[in-house]
């Protein structure tokens, strides 16, 4: 086994499926780190993936066209961020309460309407996947061809956003408004920058990430859609925003490490790792025990991190002209 662990197949696979695994922590956790560093903390992540994933599913198998189902999945993370804006930006409420209540709200509706579209199935409906794009000649470079250049079209738009998103807040005037409305939204007014406007923008955009983050699960990553799907991905962004500092290229490397620990964890069940012998006797490791893996390390780095994080000054401080 220590053989197949160190072969560059393996290791060439693991970091391949790394990147592959981690797509949908990508889009959400780049949907949190916008919206936070505009001072809003979303804690409707979870709830978003969850219906984001339902909508695509649903749009896929009615029509059998994916882009439909991206589509849609666009359209519903637009209308729930323009209604989250509205709700944390200019009403003004508690984030954390209504954040859990968006989470609570979409899983239900989220239930409802598949309930109400497909009833208590016996086989779980499913649809064609999409499937992996190999860039012609880039894909067949040794090593990076695999690992880099035979992902989903998700995961290319990723990091493509990834980047853009860095240029923007590094470069760009709109990155510039977005970070002092999340540090200091009176100084910000004062400048006159419209915070509501910028507030509305960097959740509306958020919500859309988030939403096709838990559309690709559903349509990409597997063909189904099962009420388990997200699995606690939503919160697991959050912390990885705080991981990566605020930063996006830090926010995604963040992310693919979450989905390097998921695929190592895969991988040591697939290869039998099911025992280990101390003193003579075998002892059985639950697959449980592998499955919390990932999370437990990420709560290891959050407590780090959180240590020497650069929080947004004014996250969760509601702002009123008045």
């Amino acid at each position: 086994m220590a053989i197949e662990l160190l072969s560059v197949g393996f290791l060439v696979a693991m970091v391949a499926a790394s990147i592959r695994i981690g797509t949908s922590l990508m889009y959400a956790t780049l949907g949190e780190m916008l919206t936070e560093r505009s001072g809003i903390l979303n804690l409707g992540i979870e709830g978003l993936m969850i219906f984001g994933a339902m909508t695509a599913f649903i749009a896929t198998y009615a029509t059998n066209n994916l882009a439909i189902g991206v589509g849609a999945t666009i359209l519903v993370g637009l209308i729930e961020g323009l209604i989250m804006s509205f709700v944390y930006a200019k009403i003004g409420t508690n984030q954390h309460v209504w954040g859990v209540a968006f989470t609570i709200a979409n899983f239900g509706l989220a239930y409802f309407i598949y309930r109400l579209y497909f009833g208590s199935p016996a086989v779980i409906p499913t649809v064609t996947p999409l499937a992996p794009v190999k860039i012609p000649i880039l894909s067949d470079i040794p090593i990076l061809g695999p690992i880099l250049f035979q992902q989903y079209a998700y995961t290319y738009g990723a990091i493509i956003l990834f980047v853009v998103f860095a240029f923007i807040f590094k470069y760009m005037m709109w990155g510039l408004i977005v970070t002092v409305v999340g540090d200091n939204p009176i100084a910000a007014d004062t400048a006159g920058v419209n915070v509501y406007r910028t507030r509305y923008v960097a959740v509306t955009l958020g919500a859309i990430f988030m939403a096709l983050g838990g559309s690709f699960l559903s349509i990409a990553q597997f063909n189904s859609f099962l009420f388990e799907l997200v699995a606690g991905r939503g919160w697991i962004a959050i912390a990885l925003v705080t991981i990566g500092n605020w930063k996006p290229m830090r926010c995604m490397v963040a992310a693919i490490f979450f989905g390097f620990v998921d695929a190592f964890q895969l991988r040591l069940q697939a290869l039998g790792l099911t025992e280990i012998t101390v003193a003579g006797t075998n002892i059985a490791i639950p697959f449980q025990l592998f499955l919390m893996l990932p999370y437990l390390l990420t709560i290891v780095f959050l407590a780090i991190a959180s240590r020497t994080a650069d929080y947004p000054t004014a996250l969760l401080t509601p702002y009123s002209r008045e």
